[in-house]
């Protein structure tokens, strides 16, 4: 039996899930939540290589932005969003609110970063 609260079609005036549509506030201005789908997550887990780890190494030597691993962590972040953004597509949503990103030290070397927020379908207001 099909859900009646969950398997319609969007409506024409629907937005797209785009980056414009994800946010960290608890509400997305100009529109107004129909329904939650629940929580939706992108995770990866990282490390540097030996040649990284010694480039590092020799950056902190001379001090300041030290970009391998800059890149490194832009490189999770980006990974991790995108498969928030497609496990929400997944669900149906058309927005995602309250995001956040969240990293773990696995063991040493090893990080865990995690991208989560609430799939939610949204329409403008005033319809």
């Amino acid at each position: 039996m099909a859900d009646p609260y969950n398997s319609g079609p969007r409506p024409p005036s629907a937005p797209r899930l785009d980056d414009s549509m994800v946010t960290t506030a608890m509400e997305l201005p100009g529109f107004r939540v129909v329904r939650s789908l629940g929580v939706v997550r992108g995770i990866t887990v990282r490390s540097r290589s030996i040649v990284g780890n010694f480039l590092g190494g020799l950056q902190t030597i001379f001090g300041g932005n030290i970009t391998i691993y800059t890149e490194l962590c832009e490189q999770a972040r980006e990974e991790t969003y995108r498969d928030m953004a497609k496990h929400a597509r997944m669900l149906g949503a058309n927005a995602i609110i309250a995001m956040r990103y969240d990293a773990t030290d696995v063991m040493t070397g090893l990080t865990e970063v995690l991208c989560y927020g609430t799939a939610v379908v949204v329409e403008p207001v005033g319809l």
